[in-house]
């Protein structure tokens, strides 16, 4: 595991395109609030990005976080871009189907225990399956962060949130480990 504490999501970024480089992955996925993470990474990944941003109204009422102009960089080099409701506001009835019990914020709070960047870089395959962005079942390189910029990379075999715990954690590629540095929230 690559320790980031110390990275900028430059940094990072030429380290997962280095660990895509060197092994088997279908597609990437990048969470993006601005746009400006999704632009940076769509010059290392191009038509394997998947960038996912909050849903509408997020942070302000009827209102995306998303820079237009970030949107259609990635676009025009062939990325996607979904923005849609946190998987983990949602999978509340994966569950209760499996568990009768139980509620979204224990996954998240738990994953959370890793960095906030791990519960993002979990999070964001279930979306882009959700959307049909990427196949149940693939191997997702995906990059989270907390706060501003990307500090974390995982290798997810990606599943829809209804199948959540079909979903896996297959390498913890690289993420903060000073205590400091995963914040929680």
């Amino acid at each position: 595991m690559i320790r980031t504490d110390d990275m900028d999501t430059g940094a990072l970024l030429d380290r997962a395109a280095a660990y895509a480089d060197d092994h088997d992955v279908d597609a990437v996925c990048v969470a993006s609030t601005s746009g400006e993470t999704g632009a940076a990474a769509v010059e290392y990944f191009g038509d394997e990005l998947v960038v996912v941003g909050h849903s509408y109204g997020f942070d302000e009422t009827n209102e995306q976080e998303l820079d237009a102009d970030h949107v259609e960089a990635i676009e025009a080099a062939g990325g996607d871009v979904f923005v849609g409701p946190m998987a983990f506001s949602n999978v509340g009835s994966a569950i209760a189907e499996r568990d009768g019990y139980a509620t979204h914020e224990v996954i998240a709070d738990v994953l959370r225990l890793f960095g906030q960047g791990t519960k993002v870089a979990v999070e964001c395959p279930l979306m882009a399956c959700d959307a049909g962005l990427v196949d149940s079942g693939s191997r997702v390189l995906s990059i989270g962060g907390t706060g501003s910029g990307a500090d974390t990379a995982l290798l997810v075999e990606a599943a829809n949130t209804r199948d959540l715990f079909d979903a896996r954690v297959l390498d913890v590629v690289a993420k903060p480990a000073d205590a400091e540095n995963l914040i929680y929230w």
